[in-house]
């Protein structure tokens, strides 16, 4: 059994509080990971090409406001 597996079956066996508690937590975790990997991809300049052609597709008018 893999440990996915077994964090699925433990997961199942949570009461309703309990896995409130857990997507509380998991969404906290989760959400922190991803902010992790974009300030590493932010630092690594991988994002910079990608807001070079925003900015340049905004300079030249092909941008709407939201």
């Amino acid at each position: 059994m893999t440990k996915v597996e077994k964090l699925e079956n433990e997961v199942q066996q949570l009461n309703s509080d309990e896995l409130a508690a857990f997507r509380d937590w998991f969404r906290r975790y989760d959400s922190d990971e991803w902010d992790k990997e974009i300030e590493r991809d932010v630092s690594a300049g991988r994002l910079d090409k990608l807001a070079q052609e925003a900015i340049a597709a905004h300079k030249a008018g092909r941008t709407r406001e939201i």
